[in-house]
């Protein structure tokens, strides 16, 4: 399970092409540690057509936060839990922040709808009390 982090540079961003001793030394860790991490499923390298495991630029960042957290006393299946979790908020984040422009939206054509629904008055002073009405 990768979860990818979603960023402006797209495909360059995922594009494949580290092989492991690379990867392991830009995420600080063995390679046979990033081998581990592929069984537990807490990373998707790549595959070249003759096998070879290929890391894009957010499998390191991924292999840096996997890194972070057992640092932080996390066994794998906890660090899996975590990037799973991390994963969801940041689909929760991008759902909200859409829901949020398409409420914009509606609200400004509504406003829009009101404004070219009003039409002026006629401004005169209108004296209350006793009207004199012409006689027939």
């Amino acid at each position: 399970m990768t979860t990818e982090p979603s960023r402006p540079e797209g495909r360059f961003h995922a594009r494949a092409v580290y092989v492991i001793s690379v990867a392991a030394e830009l995420a600080g860790v063995h390679p046979q540690t990033l081998r581990i991490y592929e069984r537990k499923g807490l990373v998707d390298p790549a595959r070249t057509s003759g096998g070879s495991r290929r890391y894009s630029d957010a499998d390191i960042e991924q292999l840096r936060r996997i890194s972070e957290l057992t640092d932080e006393g996390l066994n794998l299946a906890g660090v899996k839990k975590v990037l799973a979790l991390e994963a969801e908020l940041e689909d929760l984040r991008a759902e909200l922040a859409e829901a949020r422009r398409a409420v914009g939206e509606a609200v400004e054509s509504t406003h829009r709808h009101y404004r070219r629904d009003l039409v002026p008055l006629r401004q005169e002073v209108a004296v209350f009390g006793r009207i004199n009405l012409p006689e027939r």
